[in-house]
């Protein structure tokens, strides 16, 4: 398998404040790995610190080989990291190809070809592009977010919690769409999720994370033992 993402011994926080303590993870083509723990362990700080939002403090972060820790956010969008925060951040002033538009910009040369393909993947955008993306549902907005960071063509795709606040029959939907995409393009994705259905059927494997650390790595096998998940996210 090819490693796309290689993360090494990384520690980041806010203000001087360390949360996140040598977190160690590796993301493969095609993979889907999720990222569980309890609220507060630091797992958005290890999605932020991974695109470049929170500064790294020590340890190294390599993307298909090369070192991107120290990169502005831009360049690591245009070297292959497409990010999805919580709460999507889309545009909602803008239109739905306006916001696809601004996600290409990381790679003009194929954003003709990857906004066909991404609509190909999210149907329901494809009958509003000229809608404003903030008049839309939770699950469109959701949808439209992922296309937007993949329209850029990306290696990674880190998504974060993109389950919140839809309704359980798109979330099934988003899922199955991720699998598809992860197989048909070889992109590697790192999901932080609560959802553990989600979770379990996508997963090819999943890292349990705790005060500030990778504590645990699940098979998927695990991850159908509800006791297991029980303690792992017990409060």
């Amino acid at each position: 398998m090819t490693t796309l993402l290689e993360v090494s011994g990384v520690e980041s926080g806010y203000g001087g404040g360390r949360v996140l303590n040598g977190v160690s993870l590796r993301i493969d083509r095609g993979e889907i790995l999720a990222l569980i723990g309890r609220n507060g362990v630091g797992k958005t700080t290890l999605m932020r610190t991974l695109i470049g939002l929170v500064p790294l403090g020590t340890g190294s972060i390599k993307l298909d080989g090369g070192d991107v820790g120290h990169d502005k956010p831009y360049a690591r969008a245009q070297k292959g990291i497409g990010y999805v925060p919580q709460g999507r951040e889309i545009f909602g002033a803008l239109t739905v190809a306006e916001n696809l538009q601004v996600g290409a910009q990381a790679n003009r040369a194929r954003a003709a070809e990857m906004r066909d393909r991404v609509v190909s993947y999210f149907p329901v955008l494809k009958a509003k592009f000229q809608q404003k993306a903030g008049t839309m549902s939770g699950g469109e907005q959701q949808q439209l977010a992922i296309a937007r960071a993949l329209v850029s063509a990306p290696k990674i795709l880190l998504l974060d919690e993109p389950s919140e606040g839809i309704q359980p029959s798109i979330v099934e939907l988003i899922g199955q769409t991720l699998l598809k995409i992860a197989k048909e393009t070889g992109i590697g994705v790192l999901l932080v999720e609560q959802d553990m259905g989600m979770v379990e059927s996508i997963a090819t494997r999943c890292c349990v994370m705790d005060k500030g650390r990778i504590v645990d790595t699940l098979t998927r096998e695990q991850l159908a033992d509800e006791e297991l998940i029980r303690q792992y996210l017990a409060l």
